[in-house]
């Protein structure tokens, strides 16, 4: 019988880091990191193959998969001691794509799977904290709805501005427990009207429906274009990851990174990274809230105010110090990570081998090799011709005079020059008629992949170092400067005149 589902967690794996083909990178080295006894929370991963037949067999998948998904699942219960469906310790679950090259941000993910009207009760009760359970309740149907069921967000984004106006508020985080309790009435109601059927509260109906969701993602309109722009085979397919929920927005005690173990813009032996106190993994990378840097070094130099994880959370800190080391030591490669604190206990989500800029991957190929990491014909091999091109972008003729409007993050180097524009089909538009034009956002999402490429460089309001435009504009060897909110852009004034207008904030 073929094995459509490999497990990991607790110490082992069915997989191993070179198995990327069948399992994607993520699945890979999900299986790796907990097979050299890293902490990674438990999981399976379904493979790139299933993709395959899904997609010959018209949305169909293999007999056997349910069955072995069944028998997954209960591994997952028995390596975490909870239960999916649960009315008393319910498991919940995270469905992420996983493709063998990385392709960030273009595909889809469903968190918190398996609330409903019963386990959001549980777990109030076992984090001690309605507010929590209420507010990744409403998250999860928000994310569900948009992704499985094909809903608009703004549907969701203007129930949720109501409820703020209502309370009085301007953030999120402002809402209490009974608002968002409302929220979550109100976002299955929208449900109801917009699909004429109510949210799924079977939570393995919700499974299948996230697992077929992502491996549809695979042939969406921003995948595709990704996959022009890096001469991506669209017959590799994605596999598709599930793994127990670890939760970085439980309270004070918890928190959700990114990290470089190098520097990805100038290759400096730096450890490189941001994070968010009490807040779940795709608030970092969507850039909607600026994070706070990970070293005491990096919020000096970047004139933070905001505490480093090294600071608030010096025990954590020291520990993912020492697993950088031991990614680097055993991938011999700069890597990308993901974690989440969960009460202070540090879980590892995610490793890849780390985008770079060309003055990068120079710096860190030399380095490792004088550090013994690789040998000198590997660092060699490791610079492609295409690193050139960017090695010869153009830079600001320092002798040139400037008239600041806004400082931000240097995401990515290089200088650019061009018309602004403000939305990605915009950029497109105006560069095939060959003008130069820059992107300038609020933040960037994954839809605006076909922008970032036209655009000769990219600013936006929020967002970090570690941001979806940041990690893109580095991949593309444009340059980049996140969370500039230091200006505020005139938008219709610079429309109506092609002239940037802007103000100091």
């Amino acid at each position: 019988m073929v094995q459509w589902v490999y497990n990991f967690g607790a110490g082992a794996a069915d997989g191993r880091a070179e198995m990327k083909n069948l399992l994607g990178g993520k699945g890979a080295n999900l299986a790796e990191m907990a097979s050299i006894g890293l902490p990674v929370p438990p999981g399976f991963t379904l493979t790139t193959e299933v993709c395959t037949r899904f997609y010959e067999d018209k949305c169909t998948y293999p007999t056997e998969l349910k069955g072995q998904v069944a028998k997954a699942l209960a591994r997952v219960e028995e390596r975490s001691g909870q239960k999916f469906g649960d009315a008393t310790n319910p498991l919940l679950l995270s469905v992420r794509s996983g493709a063998r090259a990385s392709m960030p941000g273009m595909m889809d993910t469903v968190l918190n799977l398996g609330l409903n009207d019963w386990t959001v009760a549980a777990l109030a009760k076992r984090s001690g904290d309605r507010r929590f359970a209420y507010d990744s309740y409403r998250r999860f149907v928000q994310m569900y709805s948009d992704v499985v069921l094909g809903i608009e967000l703004s549907h969701f984004e203007k129930l949720l501005e109501r409820a703020k106006q209502r309370r009085g508020v301007k953030q999120d985080h402002e809402l209490v427990a009974e608002d968002l309790e409302k929220l979550v009435m109100d976002y299955k109601a929208r449900v109801h009207v917009e699909i004429g059927m109510d949210f799924p509260e079977d939570p393995h109906e919700q499974l299948w429906g996230a697992v077929g969701a992502v491996f549809n993602s695979w042939m969406n309109q921003r995948a595709k274009t990704y996959r022009q722009l890096h001469d991506i085979p669209e017959s590799w397919g994605t596999a598709v990851n599930v793994q127990a929920m670890v939760f970085g927005n439980m309270g004070s005690d918890c928190a959700t990174g990114v990290a470089f173990t190098r520097n990805p813009s100038n290759g400096a032996n730096d450890f490189y990274g941001e994070f968010l106190v009490n807040a779940q993994g795709e608030d970092v990378v969507a850039g909607i809230r600026t994070p706070q840097e990970l070293t005491i070094k990096a919020r000096k130099s970047h004139g933070s105010d905001l505490p480093s994880l090294e600071e608030v959370m010096p025990n954590i800190f020291r520990e993912l110090c020492t697993m950088r080391q031991q990614l680097e030591t055993h991938y011999k490669d700069m890597q990308d990570i993901e974690f989440t604190i969960q009460q202070n206990k540090l879980y590892m989500l995610q490793t890849r081998t780390g985008k770079r800029t060309a003055h990068a991957a120079l710096q860190i190929a030399v380095d490792m090799a004088n550090e013994g990491l690789i040998s000198k014909s590997q660092a060699l091999m490791r610079l492609k011709p295409e690193l050139i091109d960017q090695l010869l972008h153009p830079t600001l003729d320092p002798k040139a005079k400037k008239q600041v409007i806004a400082k931000g993050l240097p995401a990515s180097p290089g200088a650019a020059a061009g018309k602004v524009v403000f939305s990605a089909d915009e950029a497109v538009r105006r560069a095939k008629d060959g003008e130069k034009v820059l992107l300038v956002r609020i933040e960037t999402s994954p839809d605006d992949i076909h922008g970032l490429h036209a655009a000769e460089g990219v600013l936006t309001t929020r967002g970090g170092m570690t941001s979806h435009a940041a990690v893109v504009a580095r991949g593309m060897g444009r340059p980049c400067v996140a969370g500039a909110g230091a200006v505020q852009v005139d938008y219709a004034a610079t429309r109506r005149t092609g002239r940037l207008h802007w103000r100091s904030c």
